[in-house]
């Protein structure tokens, strides 16, 4: 494992300047948490670390002016925080559960953020549209899937030259999903970190498309999760 820590004091220095949005973010999530299920973190100082700042580690591996894909936006992590603090770039944000799609767009507009769209759709079928399909100069991931369905989920929106950066817990699942990254046209490497106050380890695993995709990926119909490759 390369272990390159983020610079925390660096990130929190951007939340601190930032405050009032963070504030704001953090008050619509927990108010809208209780009808859609957000999360299960929303304790205040637990969101700032375990999101907010967990969010912003892997800011630093977008290239400006990037053209990102979130796959499974959830709550709008770690997109939302990264685009708080990094206007330069532009987020597509794929969801397929509906009321998380509201709540994205209603963040979204209360933020006042631009160059944010959301998508309601499911990956597997977006991945093979030709307007969606290797556009993305990076698509990010947090907390959807083993890393063997989640590469397949993801590399096929990345351009050849791009990165997929997924957040984990630890880079257990590199070793079984290092195949399903390699025959989808991508190499990866792993950047561990502990996040301050004891808020528990993470890994940043980091691929780069080397070349296209196969077009057979990704598969459908569940068999993403349901045969990893």
């Amino acid at each position: 494992m390369q272990t390159n820590s983020p610079d925390f004091a660096a990130l929190q220095a951007e939340i601190a300047q930032k405050e009032a949005l963070f504030q704001r973010f953090y008050q619509l999530l927990i108010e809208y948490n209780a009808k859609f299920n957000l999360t299960a973190i929303t304790k205040e100082e637990e969101v700032f670390h375990k999101h907010f700042l967990d969010s912003l580690t892997g800011a630093h591996l977008l290239s400006e002016k990037s053209r990102v894909v979130e796959i499974g936006s959830g709550a709008g992590f770690p997109s939302l925080p990264i685009k708080l603090v990094r206007d330069d770039l532009t987020f597509t944000l794929v969801e397929s559960t509906g009321k998380k799609c509201a709540f994205l767009r209603t963040a979204v507009q209360e933020l006042g953020l631009t160059g944010v769209s959301v998508v309601n759709a499911r990956a597997e079928e977006l991945g093979k549209d030709p307007s969606f399909r290797e556009k993305f100069d990076a698509v990010i991931a947090r907390a959807v899937a083993p890393l063997a369905s989640l590469a397949e989920y993801c590399m096929p929106f990345v351009r050849v030259g791009g990165s997929f950066v997924a957040w984990k817990g630890s880079a257990d699942e590199l070793e079984t999903g290092r195949r399903a990254i390699a025959i989808l046209g991508g190499a990866a490497e792993v950047i561990g970190y502990d996040l301050p106050e004891g808020y528990g380890e993470r890994t940043l695993i980091v691929t780069y498309k080397r070349k296209h995709t196969p077009a057979q990926y990704p598969r459908g119909n569940g068999k993403e999760r349901k045969n990893p490759l």
